[in-house]
């Protein structure tokens, strides 16, 4: 998995440079058939490199590396085990962190966040590394991209580490948007019915996607 713990690197120092990672705060992983590469414990995410990130199999037995995985490889591998889940990042964004504090989901305020399975909801405390949090976060991502740590952070997923890592970044995004709308007033969130107009338009038009000039 050579190639899998470089993009974890990259990814990590990409998500650094955002100001998703703070120091050794946060973890990524990516699973191929049965194994999941995920990054040490302790290390520094924003100087990251691929020798740093650990493989293991589904029941957390480390195959590669030099170090400790993370103390979260629970979460990951819970994950794993019971969802679609190919790549799987926990950040503690401060946006992210400041609206768990205060809310119990993040509502659909734009129709960006619609990739992330609707309203995210915010995963009641649990201490890290607890098997209450991983099972928590497990469940309340099915059928989502997203999901927010109450007084922690943020887990986002993807079908690849590039999908999970946009997620990461969009929830970080709305997130402030949500925030700075709420210092003004009471931001209004977009009906299920605007929603649907939303992907049906989005689908339409394969939305997202470059196209050319025909």
């Amino acid at each position: 998995m050579s190639t899998e713990r470089a993009q974890i690197a990259a990814a990590c120092q990409r998500l650094a440079a955002a100001g998703l990672f703070i120091g050794t705060a946060g973890n990524v992983s990516v699973r191929v058939a049965d194994r999941v590469a995920v990054t040490a414990t302790g290390t520094a995410l924003g100087l990251l490199t691929a020798d740093e990130v650990t493989v293991v199999d589904l029941d957390g037995a480390v195959l590669a590396g030099r170090l400790a995985p993370t103390s979260e490889l629970q979460l990951h591998l819970g994950i794993y085990r019971s969802l679609e889940a190919r790549a799987v990042v926990h950040t503690h964004a401060p946006r992210a962190i400041a609206l768990g504090l205060v809310r119990d989901e993040l509502p659909v305020i734009h129709y960006q966040q619609l990739p992330l399975g609707g309203a995210t909801p915010v995963v009641p405390f649990h201490p890290f590394g607890t098997a209450e949090l991983a099972g928590a976060v497990r469940d309340s991502l099915d059928g989502r991209q997203a999901a927010l740590l109450a007084n922690h952070g943020a887990v986002t997923v993807g079908e690849t580490l590039e999908l999970a890592v946009e997620h990461a970044l969009l929830l970080e995004w709305a997130c402030g948007i949500y925030l700075d709308a709420a210092s003004a007033g009471n931001p209004r969130p977009l009906s299920a019915a605007q929603q649907q107009a939303v992907a049906d338009v989005s689908a339409r038009l394969a939305y997202g996607t470059p196209k050319p000039i025909r």
